[in-house]
């Protein structure tokens, strides 16, 4: 009786191990299955080869076995990119891991809004944020944001992907630190640059026209002077073609938090406001911050800084009259996200700041500035340099939307969502989600065949990022202390000088004296360290205007002969750049 007893007890304990082992490998199915689904239908893009690409995902189910079942909570901004993430990868990675992602796709005021809020309160929000590096020189200086440097070394040593490859990053230079830590990882990135309508340039009657009135070729301008007489020659002398009203320039005035990144990113370096250094300008930078060491001591130019300065002055100034001279009259009223869409309408004929986030937007079939074959009518260029701009300036911005981790948010849910960031950026998943929101993050996926084949309807994106001339597109630097306080001033004093209600001079001295209030208030909190800013004392402003660099003294002729440049050569000079770049002479 003892041993009919005991084998129910051994065939129960059997079948148990089968099913659990059972399960187990039921589960290692579902999420391989999962896998080479998803490698089969969405991720057929990638410069890995399809080996590599299961391994890397075989990597991502094993090391997510600790946190499935989870689900985690992780902000951006809405453009095309993050969209993609939102709706494809955010499900793809669920299926292939067993996490759950909540991706919130929120205004980008908000995520800076969300994320300020959860360094101030330590209570955790949201578990990682696609925030844009901006913000290194408040991230660095808080203590609030845990190093990705860090954190690889750390507790995430053994969660970061063996195949992450960190050197393969175009803009881990905008997301390091003064201290040499990574603060943020590059999720995305795009340049504003120079956005012209190609067919309307290589037009002989156009061509003739303008060489008759300004005495040079038109073509690409390569200063400002030149992007002016193009302005004018198309708002004044052309007026319309084929029925439709053209207009020289675009832009926007509107009184609203995007007028002030139209500043903050990268009006003031155009013109040439900075010293000399990439990625930013040192000491003083295109924001007219100077720095001694990595201390802020001031913005405006009786403290050291460029904020009021006469390059900023000429900036602003040419800002307010070409949008009043030369733009549709509608401008003046629109915002950043009115604007953006009216150059696909075919009347604008070049604009001298456009993101190239609008390019997948811009070349869609049936749009004016579309041919019927979908190459597009429009080109994109290198911004013309103002007549302060010096060799070794950053030239223009370039935004970087990268994820960014907070010490608030518990460990576990902060692992699991290091995952989710790295899935985003993996090679398997890079070289897709570049072609969907054409914002390239890889040296590889900018290199590959792939992007050679798409590069005929990008209108110059891809030529661009392969050329070295793409350092000197760079983000708002460490120079900024607290960019959420300080960025907030912007569009409050430019809107006064967009609306005539004060003089260029006059709006950017308030600016300037709101921007070294902030910064005082910052050095008597003492909430930064020794990185903190400490402000220099008042100055006759002769005496800066007179040292060597930035702030510059104001130029008796700030309108040099316009220069430009046929975008064939144009092409020709990067392509001869970045072979000498990889074979040398």
């Amino acid at each position: 009786m003892k041993n009919n007893n005991k084998r129910p007890k051994v065939l129960l304990l059997s079948a148990a191990i089968s099913m659990v082992s059972w399960s187990m490998m039921t589960n290692a199915d579902q999420y391989s299955d999962a896998a080479e689904n998803w490698l089969s239908k969405e991720f057929t893009d990638s410069t890995l080869k399809s080996a590599e690409q299961r391994k890397e995902m075989a990597w991502f189910t094993e090391a997510a076995k600790p946190f499935r079942g989870m689900t985690i909570n992780v902000a951006s901004e809405t453009i095309a990119t993050h969209e993609y993430e939102s709706k494809v990868l955010a499900k793809a990675f669920e299926e292939i891991t067993g996490i759950k992602v909540v991706h919130d796709l929120i205004q980008e005021g908000d995520v800076v809004e969300k994320l300020q809020t959860q360094m101030q309160s330590d209570r955790n929000i949201y578990d990682a944020y696609i925030n844009d590096s901006d913000l290194i020189g408040t991230h660095f200086r808080y203590g609030k944001v845990v190093a990705i440097s860090d954190m690889i070394k750390g507790e995430a040593k053994d969660y970061t992907l063996p195949t992450l490859d960190l050197e393969d990053f175009i803009g881990l230079s905008f997301t390091t630190g003064p201290d040499g830590k990574l603060y943020q990882l590059p999720d995305q990135q795009f340049a504003n640059l120079y956005w012209f309508r190609a067919d309307w340039f290589a037009r002989d009657d156009l061509k003739k026209q303008f060489k008759e009135i300004y005495g040079y070729k038109l073509g690409v301008p390569e200063n400002w002077s030149a992007y002016e007489d193009i302005a004018e020659f198309f708002s004044v002398y052309v007026k319309e073609i084929d029925g439709v009203p053209v207009y020289g320039h675009m832009d926007y005035g509107k009184k609203d938090p995007s007028l002030g990144w139209r500043f903050t990113d990268a009006w003031f370096s155009m013109a040439g406001a900075g010293d000399a250094g990439i990625p930013n300008g040192l000491p003083v930078d295109e924001w007219g911050i100077r720095v001694e060491g990595c201390r802020p001591v001031g913005s405006s130019v009786e403290r050291g800084g460029a904020t009021n300065g006469p390059a900023a002055v000429y900036a602003t100034s040419k800002y307010v009259d070409w949008l009043r001279k030369y733009a549709p009259p509608q401008a003046q009223g629109m915002t950043f996200s009115e604007a953006g869409p009216v150059p696909a309408q075919g009347g604008i004929a070049q604009q001298i700041f456009w993101y190239t986030a609008f390019t997948a937007a811009m070349n869609k079939k049936g749009l004016p500035v579309v041919n019927e074959d979908g190459t597009p009518k429009w080109r994109m260029a290198p911004s013309p340099k103002g007549p302060y701009w010096q060799e070794g300036m950053k030239l223009g911005y370039q935004d970087a939307g990268s994820w960014t981790f907070l010490k608030s948010t518990p460990e576990k849910r902060r692992l699991a969502a290091w995952l989710y960031a790295q899935f985003t950026v993996s090679k398997t998943v890079s070289l897709k989600k570049t072609l969907v929101g054409l914002t390239p993050i890889r040296e590889s996926d900018i290199n590959s065949q792939a992007m050679t084949d798409a590069a005929p309807k990008l209108g110059g994106l891809v030529e661009f990022y392969r050329s070295p001339a793409r350092v000197q597109w760079t983000p708002t630097g460490t120079n900024v202390p607290d960019y959420p306080k300080l960025a907030q001033l912007w569009w409050q004093y430019i809107a006064e000088a967009a609306s005539g209600e004060k003089s260029p001079q006059a709006a950017l001295d308030g600016l300037a004296k709101a921007q070294d209030k902030v910064l005082k208030r910052l050095e008597r909190a003492k909430v930064q360290g020794e990185c903190g800013p400490k402000l220099n004392d008042k100055s006759d402003p002769e005496y800066w205007l007179n040292q060597p660099g930035s702030p510059k003294a104001k130029l008796a002729n700030e309108k040099p002969p316009g220069k430009t440049i046929e975008y064939n050569a144009l092409l020709k000079s990067w392509q001869r750049a970045a072979y000498i770049q990889l074979f040398g002479n």
